[in-house]
């Protein structure tokens, strides 16, 4: 195992997804990619959209110093980005294009008719990674 993607969006269960990952990372010495996804309006505007990308921004800065990457030297960091668009998409793309090997994953636990209605982010990612996936409880 190389590459662990993380997928972060500052909620509880991304937050132990995070840990999780970053445990995992350590312990097969491979590299950590966190992806944050920026889901714009449906119907907004530029400036909607870059508050949103803003907000994923954030999120990093969130998790930088909740785990003391910034004490880390530069080459050992994680690998950080901001994708815009649905959430489930973007990480499975992301994880196609980096040669990804497992992704991990906040699950917040929808009741049965919200995971119906609306479908579920870690589902559609189960569904469609090219990789082994791991769900993180919140």
């Amino acid at each position: 195992m190389k590459h662990i993607l993380v997928a972060y969006d500052a909620s509880t269960a991304a937050e132990l997804a995070l840990n999780f990952a970053h445990d995992l990372a350590e312990r097969f010495g491979a590299s950590l990619h966190i992806l944050s996804v920026a889901q714009p309006p449906e119907f907004g505007d530029e400036v909607e959209t870059e508050a949103v990308i803003e907000r994923s921004r954030a999120h990093f800065h969130h998790a930088f110093n909740m785990l003391g990457y910034r004490r880390m030297a530069p080459e050992d960091r994680p690998t950080t980005h901001v994708s815009v668009g649905r959430p489930a998409e973007q990480i499975v793309r992301y994880a196609e294009e980096h040669a990804i090997d497992h992704i991990v994953i906040g699950h917040r636990g929808h009741s049965g008719f919200e995971r119906w209605l609306l479908g579920s982010v870690a589902r559609q990612v189960i569904d469609h990674a090219p990789c082994a996936v791991t769900v993180i409880r919140g």
